[in-house]
């Protein structure tokens, strides 16, 4: 069953006239755990050095290690407000039409896998460009869901800044080359770069192999 097809699942595309979620489940979901454990760290500042994505080196005394299950609780997990409200904003925004194509349990397997992807290449080769440190959130997952949009949804117009009209596309395009440029280039902004591409990546394997155009 390919990713460029639409797919049988419970759930129902919005409809002018009837039958419109406004958030299909997995996007709800997605966006409730990321609220609640934002919440959830704010009161217990523990959790965070806990559930971060600790590099692969980071053994030493008094500070924390890396664990495996760390490739998956730092996608839950938000270093601001800010950070959490774009984020969530980017995945209600581009993966509401994924999930109503996909179905729900496609859009979550693919969202997870993208997540993880982009939490193995920041720990694989952000140290390469010197990008290292404790890593959270949701964006490798959400650049994965914000590539499958450019390609599956190439021609709706997306304002670029709230401002500047663009094709998505060249939306995706603009976004994937402003990151490699800021990783290859070591721009120390405190962002894991390499996460986000690792995530994109990831989705774009993932939506070859599924359309039959990479063998697996």
């Amino acid at each position: 069953m390919s990713l460029f097809r639409n797919t049988n699942s419970n759930y129902s595309r919005p409809s002018l006239f009837g039958g419109f979620h406004f958030f299909p489940p997995v996007i709800k979901a997605l966006l409730l755990a990321n609220g609640s454990v934002y919440i959830l760290t704010a009161f217990f500042g523990m959790f965070r050095s806990v559930f971060a994505l600790w590099p692969l080196d980071s053994n030493v005394a008094n500070i924390p290690t890396f664990q495996i299950w760390q490739l998956f609780t730092y996608m839950f997990m938000h270093a601001g407000f800010t950070h959490l409200f774009f984020n969530m904003f980017a995945l209600w925004m581009f993966g509401m039409e994924l999930e109503n194509t996909w179905g729900s349990k496609k859009f979550f397997l693919y969202y997870l896998l993208c997540g993880i992807g982009a939490g193995v290449s920041n720990l694989v080769v952000g140290p390469i460009f010197g990008q290292g440190g404790p890593t959270v959130g949701a964006s490798g997952a959400i650049y994965g869901t914000l590539l499958a949009f450019g390609l599956l949804f190439p021609e709706p117009p997306i304002f670029l800044y709230f401002f500047i009209p663009t094709r998505a596309k060249y939306f995706v395009l603009i976004f994937m080359a402003l990151e490699i440029f800021a990783g290859v280039t070591g721009t120390q902004d405190g962002v894991a770069h390499f996460a986000h591409l690792g995530g994109a990546a990831v989705g774009f394997i993932l939506l070859m192999i599924d359309s039959g155009r990479i063998p697996f």
